[in-house]
């Protein structure tokens, strides 16, 4: 059975109203759609195409924490 890793995205919403999603723990990984559940289709399929780019070389991130700064 393959080793199932879990990896935090984070989710944001755009000016045009699309959901952008982001994956800290690897570089480059994001994506969007228009709804969410697409979203997270599309941000399972991004992990994938990233581990396949990094041939699983991840090293673990522990997410702290997000917060927003206005300036």
């Amino acid at each position: 059975m393959k080793h199932r890793r879990k990896f935090t995205v984070v989710i944001e919403r755009d000016e045009e109203g699309y959901y952008v999603a982001s994956v800290p723990g690897l570089r480059g990984c994001h994506t969007q759609a228009k709804n969410l559940d697409t979203l997270m289709k599309r941000a399972r399929e991004a992990i994938e195409l990233c581990l396949e780019d990094d041939r699983g070389e991840v090293g673990p991130l522990e997410l702290v924490g997000i917060q927003q700064i206005s300036v």
